[in-house]
């Protein structure tokens, strides 16, 4: 019992663990569109490992999501993604040189009505939100 107990936690810690090309380098935390990535970068790789737990994700729509991360975290253009729905590795184009690496969305947005906007629709009523991000 304290074998498979062992066994469990030392899977379980794994499960953010960079791939041995990119081992020992930091990691850059980046939200996109639901998917947490901790995103790796070296010379014209990346790798995007999801540390969000999602229910039964397809890698189709995971796929694209670290695509996007990649290049928010390199600052260059993602030419190809492979993987699965855990982890990705993405092959860059820098063109001449890597751009400085494109500033992270805020991750929450702090919103209120704006008053007077409400419209009757069908089904329900739309109202205009006004929303400031939270950093």
């Amino acid at each position: 019992m304290m074998r498979l107990f062992c066994l469990c936690l030392l899977l379980l810690s794994a499960c953010d663990t960079a791939g041995p090309h990119f081992r020992g380098l930091p990691a850059t935390t980046l939200t996109v569109d639901g998917s947490t990535f901790d995103v790796r970068v070296r010379g014209d790789m990346a790798e995007a490992i999801r540390t969000s737990s999602e229910y039964a994700p397809r890698f189709g729509p995971v796929r694209a999501r670290a695509g996007r991360a990649m290049a928010m975290a390199s600052g260059c253009e993602v030419r190809e993604v492979r993987g699965d729905q855990a982890q990705a590795t993405g092959i860059l184009k820098c063109g001449k040189g890597r751009r400085k690496a494109i500033p992270e969305v805020p991750r929450d947005l702090e919103c209120a009505p704006v008053a007077g906007s409400a419209i009757d629709e069908m089904g329900g009523i739309s109202v205009m939100l006004e929303c400031d991000p939270i950093l």
